[in-house]
């Protein structure tokens, strides 16, 4: 078999088409084992900061991600662990948006994440609904005036929808996917009474979410 040949794997739902992986990316995506296997590997890659919207296979070959990436990489990732690849994304008003990479173990959610914040990276699989998965960002989820942002989340999405644009290995930018999620409906997570009232972050918490936090040229952070 040639080293370029797509190679199929089986889901727990069943088969799904070739992937376009290499049986040397197959492997390594294959030991990462579990959805926190998948969480401790985006967590070892540093927090890149450039504009780009890499493919899982330029991620495994960059070694490095943002928010975005590392969603995607983690779908693919999961996918290859026998998961739909599902993402999630969540609104902020006042912020930049956090996409999630989101399972499903025992009928519960959880996710999978890269986040240049602390708190905005893995869930535990205990989660009976997407609303309180979101939720579960809430009291963490701030921009730098110490604000609480998050608004909205959307429905999951599959990205096998854009295996036609191989999304996993393309060697140009996915920015299709961006501007997918940009175009689907949101769900409120507050309503106005709630979003009057809230408060800000103490500093205390503000200082533990941004451990390792890496700031953009214009001194701005992303989630």
């Amino acid at each position: 078999m040639s080293s370029k040949s797509p190679v199929s794997v089986s889901s727990r739902s069943g088969s799904i088409p070739p992937l376009d992986f290499t049986p040397s990316e197959l492997r390594r995506l294959r030991a990462l084992k579990t959805p926190a296997g998948v969480q401790c590997f985006l967590d070892d890659l540093p927090y890149h900061l450039a504009g780009t919207a890499w493919s899982p296979r330029v991620v495994l070959r960059k070694a490095t991600a943002h928010c975005l990436e590392g969603a995607v990489f983690a779908a693919a990732a999961l996918r290859v662990l026998g998961y739909p690849p599902l993402i999630l994304d969540l609104e902020a008003d006042q912020d930049t948006d956090h996409v999630i990479a989101i399972f499903q173990s025992r009928g519960h959610w959880g996710a999978v994440a890269k986040s240049n914040f602390s708190g905005c990276r893995y869930r535990e699989p205990v989660y009976r609904t997407l609303r309180e998965l979101a939720m579960s960002y809430f009291n963490i989820y701030f921009n730098l005036r110490r604000e609480r942002t998050l608004r909205r989340y959307s429905r999951p999405v599959n990205l096998s929808r854009f295996d036609h644009l191989h999304w996993m290995t393309s060697e140009n930018n996915i920015w299709f996917i961006a501007e997918y999620l940009c175009e689907i409906s949101h769900r409120p997570l507050l309503n106005r009474a709630m979003e009057k009232n809230l408060t800000r972050v103490d500093e205390r918490t503000m200082r533990s979410e941004m451990t390792g936090h890496r700031k953009k040229p214009d001194g701005r952070g992303s989630p």
